[in-house]
């Protein structure tokens, strides 16, 4: 199969396999096999969880190309371009390396079906495999055990945070969840574990896997004043850090679970004290309660969190932040996603909510999303948008008058739709 266009090959990859979610690792090992026989892997880092995953490999990709390093970094989903999910040094590959890569699985997948994420990272670990990188930064897309980023041992495993979600595939406890999460973990190789309250079937597959378990707050830690933070773990101790450029509470939580990372790793790739000073100042990620103000128009924070407790660390950042302004939402879920716990959990934030149609077939239908309000009591709710550019006027225009806080949040579509149409009106005035 050949393709001229990248967009052609993500159409044909999109119905090539009966499932769009399908685990297991034994397809995409042999293709990978097959691809990629003698070719030595960098450095790895993988990087599961249920929150934090991106904004955990932004720090690691920060301090590490801080350090004058070569990174390569794989993360999921995309916001504006699928080619975001594969950056080297920071910068999206082309879409002529995309489809170079597509061509090269393509020719040795055999009768082997693979699905849409499996061609990303099979294309993903055969273009780092050919680019000299110092490390690569892995972000597992769903669970672990059964997720193809699995197929590569790694060097170091991080897991940000254990929540309810996936319930179809990784159960319906935090207890099932952490057995899945804890599938990337590698004998006597670190495990560093970011979550605050790690269920106890985490840390049995640890010592069943001999893997090398480090625990925030027991094995490593840090404390908070005004202006610096201290992060410390049982042989070296970090002062006078610079505030983490990525807000919110929990960001220091990513931010040390990657400085773990990285000294678990110092002897096989050292890093600086000023490299860590300099990453974690400069670490960026699209979306992550992103704050974009404009003159004469209200100000607008985005953020992609899409359970409750992305939702939580949401809410609080909006009462440490914009305690005082009125907040309006543009809001929508997927159907897959426990919409009413979030709702439930922001209601008393929201001023007023905007519901936005999303072009995936994954969405609440309207009429489920209003149960769901009524079931919370909420009046204050608006629907029956064509599309999300009028959405946005009507909430816009609301919370201009009132002079509030507009924040889209609930699905990385949402905020897709949004920077999509300002890059578009970028595009037309120029």
């Amino acid at each position: 199969m050949h393709f001229d266009t990248l967009k052609d090959w993500l159409h044909w990859q999109e119905g090539l396999h009966p499932q769009s979610i399908d685990l297991g690792l034994h397809r995409a090992k042999k293709v990978f096999h097959a691809l990629n026989p003698e070719k030595k892997q960098p450095i790895t880092i993988t990087v599961a969880g249920t929150n934090g995953k991106g904004s955990t490999i932004a720090f690691l990709e920060a301090i590490y190309r801080a350090q004058g390093l070569k990174v390569g970094s794989y993360t999921s989903p995309h916001i504006l371009k699928y080619n975001e999910r594969i950056k080297i040094n920071g910068q999206s590959v082309s879409d002529n390396v995309l489809c170079q890569a597509f061509e090269r699985i393509e020719a040795v997948r055999d009768e082997t079906s693979l699905s849409y994420f499996e061609f990303s990272t099979l294309a993903a670990l055969d273009i780092f495999s050919r680019s000299d990188l110092d490390i690569q930064l892995l972000e597992v897309g769903l669970g672990g055990r059964l997720d193809a980023v699995n197929i590569i041992d790694a060097d170091a495993t991080i897991i940000t945070s254990i929540c309810i979600d996936h319930t179809d595939w990784l159960g319906d406890t935090r207890t099932a969840i952490a057995v899945e999460k804890a599938g990337v973990f590698r004998a006597n190789c670190p495990a560093i574990v970011g979550d605050i309250d790690p269920p106890n079937s985490l840390i049995d597959c640890a010592q069943q896997t001999e893997a090398q378990l480090l625990l925030i707050n027991h094995d490593f830690s840090y404390t908070k004043s005004a202006q610096h933070w201290t992060w410390q773990c049982s042989n070296k101790k970090l002062e006078q850090l610079p505030l983490p450029n990525l807000k919110g509470e929990h960001q220091y939580r990513n931010a040390s679970t990657s400085l773990m990372a990285i000294e678990s790793l110092q002897d096989k790739i050292p890093v600086s004290n000023k490299a860590t000073h300099d990453g974690l100042e400069n670490a960026y990620i699209s979306g992550r309660f992103q704050l974009i103000k404009t003159e004469n128009s209200a100000p607008i924070l985005l953020d992609v969190s899409h359970n409750p407790q992305a939702a939580k660390a949401l809410l609080d950042y909006l009462n440490a932040e914009f305690s005082e302004l009125p907040v309006y939402a543009i809001f929508n879920m997927m159907s897959d996603k426990d919409m009413q716990s979030v709702v439930t959990l922001m209601q008393a934030k929201i001023e007023h909510w905007y519901i936005s149609p999303v072009n995936n077939p994954r969405t609440n239908k309207e009429a489920d999303t209003k149960i769901i309000f009524q079931n919370s009591n909420i009046k204050q709710i608006s629907t029956g948008y064509s599309d999300f550019s009028a959405t946005f006027q009507a909430a816009k225009k609301m919370a201009e008058k009132n002079q509030g806080l507009l924040v889209i949040f609930g699905s990385f579509f949402l905020v897709s739709e949004y920077l999509a149409q300002i890059s578009n009106n970028r595009k037309s005035q120029t």
